[in-house]
């Protein structure tokens, strides 16, 4: 008889409460929805007025984007970098891929020397897609 009252009390052990499992999924979740946006904003810039042809359909793969804000940083995918690094990491890139197609963007407000000290490696390293990102004309 005390065998048979041991084989219940294991019975009910193996039973696993998974409400707590999915609070912490749900606070996962609503935590990644809420950071996403966040994480995908580039500089705030205010870039020059231009007039231009539209972009071409072009591969994500094929392009990268340095940017410089008023203050003198450089931000190349998303990252903060010094113009050393960037330097480095076109090179790569351009190796890599020689397609590679370089978006500057700069505000507008900003020194004409740090845009063009990208223009000056991009050169070095024998980057020749470059193209200067502006807004369009309001018309």
């Amino acid at each position: 008889m005390r065998r048979f009252s041991q084989r219940n009390s294991l019975v009910t052990l193996s039973d696993i409460n998974i409400t707590p499992l999915l609070d912490l999924a749900f606070v996962l979740l609503i935590i990644f929805v809420i950071t996403t946006p966040l994480l995908e904003q580039g500089l705030n810039l205010q870039l020059p007025s231009g007039v231009g042809q539209p972009d071409k359909k072009l591969e994500k793969k094929d392009i990268r984007t340095v940017e410089v804000n008023p203050q003198g940083y450089y931000v190349l995918d998303r990252q903060h970098l010094t113009l050393a690094q960037i330097s480095r990491n076109l090179e790569q890139a351009f190796r890599a891929n020689p397609n590679l197609l370089v978006h500057i963007r700069a505000d507008e407000n900003g020194r004409y020397k740090m845009v063009a000290d990208i223009l000056n490696e991009c050169e070095r390293v024998g980057i020749t897609r470059i193209s200067l990102r502006s807004d369009p004309v309001k018309r």
